[in-house]
């Protein structure tokens, strides 16, 4: 049924009988009487094949619903149709009167369908507002979702946030304690570093008496074995530094080379002289690597502090020697000489010179000098300590009867085995020295104490244009040193126990034929 009814549908027969039926009505007047009755005839014969495939329709459609199916709606509509007048109205009902009949229902079942549209047309309309209105509720559910968590989330800030402000209280009550602590430790600090400096003093007043019990127990000795004589006489009219004093007359001259006030400060300055080499020079070295990693470079301000020290205090101890002399000149009498009085006086007054200025003498030197550099923000000053024992040591070395002094060196000259050892990092095959560690002490042209130099290949190349180089480069692996290693060169005095200088080729000793060290 549903197919013969798309069928007929779909082949539009309505259509094309209106279409024919205008066509007709528009050429009426033109066609002629038998083209009339033509089209006429086409069109009832066309209105009855319609009417048979509306008939087989209905009968298909009255047989779906059994024997008694639409059987009302046949007698009651059907069947007045079915008479003689089929194709013609009959009884009292006009064409007219069916016309419009047909014309009403065609009309109210186009009203119908309009009113189906609209009613349909509103359904969709009420569906798109239902929709719209789903959309507009799921908005505001995320929103009211997106609201939510980040009100947890301001609730979860909040309270980090008051957690973290208990954390950062405690933190800082820690931190202020932690500071009163560091308060407290640098007040006893201060403290200990005050006791050292009286430590120090003492030590120094210690090294002072026991070197007058050493001198007073030589004089004591030469004087039991020879009786003394007393021989006096003043001296006056000094500058105001010096002061009269009473001279008592030797036995041996105080310009001898076995005086024993020679003889004991010779001693205590070479041992401290080896001391220097074996702490003070270290202790320098570890200032200066928290500042510059150039091992070698800072090995070279060691040196040339050493050196710097060792001339101005001679140059210091000249001027002073100069200006005692003058004085003692003018009121010396006696038997024993001028230069007999002056070193005498010196011997007694060996503590009578400027230490801070010639510190500062030194620092300049080194700030001069454009083999040695340290960084922008650093200063000769931070070795100030090291200057300062170096230049006394170089004054009391100085102001002896036979002076110490250390031998003359530049870089790239050749390597004196009598001066020098070699360093245990240095080439041991190589002529000539690329730089000197530590002074060689000498007494005239005798050598007291061997110094230490570093032996390279190719050191006259190497020897010049220092200030040129960058502080901050990295170092090769020979030269690069950690910032916890210090040097493992034994002290000068130790190191001159060595038989050979060539069997010596480790600062620990020398090695048996087992391969131990001795």
């Amino acid at each position: 049924m549903a197919d013969s009814l798309r069928r007929l549908v779909n082949i539009g027969t309505f259509t094309v009988l209106q279409d024919k039926l205008e066509k007709w009505l528009s050429d009426y007047y033109i066609n002629t009487c038998d083209q009339n009755v033509a089209r006429g005839c086409e069109i009832i014969e066309l209105n009855a094949k319609v009417q048979g495939q509306l008939f087989k329709l209905l009968s298909v459609c009255a047989s779906d619903g059994g024997m008694y199916g639409g059987a009302n709606i046949i007698k009651s509509r059907l069947l007045p149709w079915l008479g003689q007048n089929f194709f013609t109205s009959g009884g009292s009902v006009t064409a007219d009167t069916s016309l419009s009949v047909l014309a009403e229902a065609s009309a109210k079942d186009r009203e119908i369908n309009d009113l189906q549209d609209m009613y349909e047309k509103s359904m969709d309309d009420l569906e798109r507002d239902l929709e719209s209105m789903k959309t507009e509720n799921q908005d505001l559910r995320d929103e009211l979702a997106d609201t939510k968590v980040e009100l947890d989330r301001s609730m979860r800030a909040s309270t980090s946030e008051k957690m973290f402000t208990d954390v950062e209280t405690s933190e800082l009550r820690r931190n202020l304690r932690s500071l009163k602590r560091l308060a407290a430790a640098e007040e006893e600090c201060k403290n200990l570093r005050n006791k050292a400096g009286l430590l120090n003093d003492y030590q120094s007043e210690i090294r002072r008496l026991r070197d007058d019990i050493a001198l007073l127990t030589a004089r004591r000795d030469v004087l039991q074995r020879v009786p003394p004589k007393d021989i006096s006489y003043d001296v006056n009219g000094l500058s105001d530094s010096m002061t009269s004093y009473r001279y008592t007359s030797r036995i041996t001259t105080p310009l001898a080379i076995d005086d024993p006030v020679q003889r004991v400060r010779q001693q205590n300055l070479v041992a401290r002289f080896n001391d220097m080499f074996a702490q003070d020079r270290l202790d320098a070295l570890d200032t200066l690597r928290r500042y510059s990693d150039d091992h070698e470079n800072n090995q070279r301000i060691i040196y040339c502090a050493v050196s710097e020290a060792f001339s101005t205090a001679k140059l210091a101890f000249r001027q002073f020697k100069m200006k005692v002399r003058a004085n003692l000149a003018k009121t010396h009498y006696g038997p024993e000489t001028l230069e007999e009085a002056v070193q005498d006086y010196i011997n007694r007054n060996s503590d009578l010179y400027d230490l801070p200025g010639m510190v500062s003498d030194v620092i300049r030197a080194l700030n001069r000098n454009p083999k040695i550099f340290l960084p922008p923000d650093a200063t000769f000053a931070i070795v100030q300590p090291f200057i300062r024992e170096a230049c006394k040591l170089a004054w009391q070395m100085s102001a002896l009867a036979h002076p110490l002094d250390i031998a003359a060196s530049t870089d790239a000259e050749l390597f004196d085995d009598n001066k020098y050892r070699r360093s245990y990092d240095s080439e041991y095959t190589a002529p000539l020295v690329n730089h000197h560690i530590w002074p060689c002490l000498m007494q005239g042209i005798k050598t007291l104490v061997k110094g230490e130099a570093l032996t390279r290949r190719g050191a006259s190349l190497t020897s010049s244009g220092r200030r040129s180089r960058s502080p901050t480069r990295s170092l090769s692996p020979t030269r690069a040193l950690s910032p916890s290693f210090r040097s493992r060169s034994v002290s000068p005095l130790r190191r001159s126990r060595c038989p050979s200088p060539r069997r010596c080729l480790s600062p620990l000793g020398r090695r048996s034929p087992t391969g131990r060290w001795l």
